[in-house]
Order: C-alpha cells, then sequence, then structure tokens
C-alpha cells in the first residue's frame, strides 16, 4: 500500500498520510522498508534476546560485511555522534560515564575546524563536551589545528560531506596531526554509503569512528551504526543503554535505547544494500522522471528537466533523481504556490521547492504515486 490508499490507523490518529516527493528525511520517516527488511523485523519480534548479546553480534556482523575492525548498531547518526564523543570523553571507565555530561577531570574539548561547522555539532556538546573551532571564516591552517590540540583535547570531529572544502585541512591531513597526539577522529559520514566502499573507506584515510545513518540505505529512521577501531567500541559499549537496570552503572546512554526489531533490521537492510543493483536503482530514477515528464508535456508555463537533488540539497545534472519543474508566468501560479497547493491536498503531496523550481524527488516514490501528483497538478494549474 502507499500513501494514497493506505491511512486507516493515520487518520484514526487525526493525520492525513503522505506521498513523499522530497526524498529521505528524518521529519518524513526516514526510508520506505523493504519486504525482507520487515520480515527481519517480524522474526526479532517473534523472539526475545539479551541486547548485550544481540549487539555484540549485530556489530561483529556489519564489521565483517564492511571489512572494518569493528561496529556497533546505534538509534540513528545523530545518536552516533553522541555515543561517540561520550565514548571519547568517558573510555572505558564506568564512573565516568555515569557522571556524563559532567566532565570534571576529563578530557572533554573537540576540535572542528571553523569551516566544518554544521548544525549535526551540537551532539557533541550534549555529550558533556566543549566544542572548539579551530581557524576561521577564512580557513583553518594546519599550524592552527597543530596549536589547538592540546591536553585537554578528546576527539576531532570531521563531517564528511564537508571534506574537500576549499580553506580546510583534508581527512588525511588531520588524522596525521591529531594521531600524532593520541587523538581520535570521530568521521560523520550519516548518508555517504554510495558506492559502498565509502564506509569503511573513511576508516583506511585515518578516521577511527565513522557514524552512518540507516535510513539512507532503506533501514529503519531511527537506526544507524559506529563503525572504528576495535579499542574503541568497548567505550562506546560503556556508555551506551544496556545494563542502566541490571549493571553498575547507570549509564549516559540510557535515553537512547533500541529495539531488538530495530536492531536486525538495520543489518537486513545493510545486507540488501550491499548487495543491490544500483545501476538499476539509479536506472529506475531515471525511468521514473520520464514517465511524470511525458504525463506533464505540454503543459504551458512548465519547463520540465530531469537532474539530481543530492543529499546535501543542491540540484545538480546528474546522477538523476528527480523532475525539476521550472513555472514562468504562463502557468499562472509560482513553484511555491503549487508545492502549498499540493500539500494542502489529501493524500498530502510533498516536494522540493527550490526558487521558481518544484523538485519530484523519485527515491521512495511508487509508480502510482507519480501518477498521483501528475493528475494533482494537472488539477492545480486547471489543465
Amino acid at each position: 500500500m502507499n500513501a494514497a490508499t493506505e491511512g486507516s490507523l493515520l487518520r484514526r490518529v487525526g493525520v492525513k498520510p503522505v506521498i513523499n516527493a522530497c526524498g529521505i528525511y528524518t521529519d518524513l520517516g526516514g526510508s520506505r522498508l523493504s519486504p525482507g527488511v520487515w520480515a527481519a523485523m517480524a522474526e526479532a519480534n517473534r523472539s526475545f534476546v539479551r541486547l548485550t548479546d544481540l549487539l555484540d553480534a549485530s556489530g561483529a556482523q556489519i564489521a565483517r560485511l564492511l571489512g572494518a575492525e569493528s561496529a556497533r548498531i546505534t538509534p540513528g547518526a545523530a545518536a552516533a555522534i553522541m555515543l561517540g564523543t561520550a565514548a571519547c570523553l568517558a573510555g572505558t571507565d564506568g564512573t565516568k560515564s555515569e557522571r556524563l555530561p559532567d566532565t570534571t577531570g576529563m578530557k572533554s574539548e573537540v576540535l572542528i575546524q571553523a569551516g566544518h561547522r554544521y548544525k549535526y555539532d551540537r551532539q557533541v556538546s550534549l555529550a558533556g563536551a566543549r566544542l572548539i573551532e579551530v581557524g576561521s571564516a577564512n580557513g583553518t591552517r594546519a599550524d592552527q589545528f597543530e596549536q589547538a590540540l592540546g591536553e585537554r583535547t578528546a576527539m576531532v570531529i570531521h563531517p564528511a560531506h564537508l571534506d574537500g572544502k576549499p580553506g580546510t585541512i583534508g581527512l588525511e591531513g588531520v588524522a596525521a596531526m591529531a594521531h600524532r597526539r593520541g587523538v581520535p577522529v570521530f568521521v560523520d559520514a550519516a548518508y555517504m554509503n554510495y558506492p559502498t566502499g565509502l564506509m569503511a573507506g573513511f576508516l583506511k584515510r585515518g578516521g577511527d569512528l565513522v557514524a552512518v545513518s540507516a535510513k539512507y540505505f532503506g533501514g529503519p529512521n531511527a537506526g544507524g551504526f559506529l563503525l572504528g577501531r576495535k579499542d574503541l567500541m568497548p567505550a562506546v559499549a560503556n556508555v551506551h543503554f544496556t545494563r542502566y537496570e541490571s549493571g553498575k552503572y547507570l549509564k549516559f546512554g540510557r535515553p537512547l535505547k533500541m529495539d531488538r526489531q530495530t536492531i536486525v533490521a538495520v543489518v537486513a537492510a545493510l545486507e540488501e544494500w550491499l548487495k543491490a543493483d544500483h545501476p538499476a536503482r539509479f536506472a529506475n530514477y531515471v525511468r521514473q522522471a520520464e514517465m511524470l515528464r511525458a504525463e506533464l508535456a505540454g503543459i504551458p508555463g512548465l519547463d520540465l528537466s530531469p537532474m539530481c537533488f543530492t543529499m546535501d540539497e543542491k540540484l545538480v545534472p546528474a546522477p538523476v533523481n528527480c523532475l525539476v519543474i521550472k513555472f514562468d508566468t504562463s502557468a499562472g501560479l509560482s513553484a511555491s504556490q503549487a508545492a502549498d497547493a499540493l500539500a494542502a491536498g489529501d493524500p498530502s503531496i510533498l516536494a522540493v521547492v527550490e526558487g521558481d523550481r518544484l523538485a519530484v524527488v523519485m527515491d521512495v516514490l511508487e509508480d502510482s504515486e507519480i501518477t498521483i501528483i501528475a493528475k494533482r497538478l494537472r488539477k492545480i494549474l486547471k489543465r
């Protein structure tokens, strides 16, 4: 079922179903789980398990799949940043993990380049660390970074999507300086899972912990994992939620607990992603974009262009995963007005607005939903 036909439960609780033409977003519930992932969750639902055992075993499986030393499933990439930071602050010391976010007597500074500031660096401070910005808007030099590394430096955070940004130091350079001082480098690679070798590739380039979000490879919205050094993963386990009730220490990460169903779903989705025919996936986006273009062809005031809406929310020529609809004055309404009208309908249709352009993103759309989008647009434009 899709958003056009489903929704009895949603309607009982008072919300309209949504056709998601924006792509994979936390606020829209993440991805669309495959039958195989659903089956794995149902199987996990039939049995109980010690979550300490399941987290250890699932982490070992992910590490094997990706060729990493170690891994641990987390409730998303933002939680992975919190847990990774807390692990670098407290290590395997249970008393310290219990005291967080109080970092008295601990190494508590996390370095980030000024040009790498982004909204998810807030997760560092939630663990109790003090985020230290190195350099300025004009850039960060190696000598500035070397000088910032001190006795209180617990970690460096390096957002992968900003690696190589002009005026910043690349991952290899940062890692070389940090490792000379025994400081681990945390790489936030939340959506960087294709080509699939990227994930463990950040470890080979100098990362010590790498965060990945599951929703970007077809996993649950509240799922993700950390890849990393084998000696660091026990510290992550030390600050995670397990044994809060049954163990000796009241762990920092207790609010970041996970269901057994979510844990197995992350593994199942990753296994599917690694086996997937990705050229066929991209070809399907092209086919769907052409399908929508054919449905809208000939409407005055619309310019229809297959394009790519990237994970960092930019429109670029390729690889195609969306149809960009540019509105001119003869269309009778603007892109934002069209988007508002689509959203106001039932089911609500949500698409991306960029100036005078409306992007219909195919990442999670079914063919039947594309037909609904075309009909709704024609109705809105009175065509």
